[in-house]
């Protein structure tokens, strides 16, 4: 099995010890992104959740670009919410990045998450031969 490891200045720097993708045969499992600007690495929306969702999607769009695909090639997508009363925020912000066939996805509660942000989300996303 051969790993190759996915990398744009357009998304976020890992703030750990993990890639911001990888890429096995057609397969890219990209890691969770929050609300990172990545110009500036710093939380966007002051608190905003739709503001702080917008900023993931787009992190997790320009990840899916670098390794040569799109948020279309996204079949599975798991997001994290510290507040399920934003779900249906959520929804509708998704439905302006996803068409359908619309990935799988899990929408899970959560105590806390990284930089005290509100949402993070992480997708697995098959590249066309």
């Amino acid at each position: 099995m051969t790993k190759n490891v996915i990398h744009t200045n357009l998304a976020p720097a890992a703030i750990g010890a993990y890639s911001q993708a990888v890429r096995t045969g057609n397969t890219v499992y990209m890691s969770g992104q929050i609300p990172l600007d990545p110009a500036t690495m710093t939380i966007v929306g002051n608190g905003d959740f739709a503001a702080e969702t917008h900023q993931v999607f787009k992190n997790l769009k320009a990840v899916a670009e670098a390794a040569g695909g799109s948020l279309d090639d996204i079949v599975k997508l798991n997001a994290y919410l510290t507040d399920l009363g934003n779900f249906a925020t959520f929804n509708e912000i998704m439905s302006q990045y996803f068409s359908q066939p619309f990935p799988a996805r899990a929408a899970i509660g959560v105590a806390a998450l990284p930089k005290g942000v509100q949402v993070e989300a992480e997708a697995v996303l098959v590249l066309k031969d």
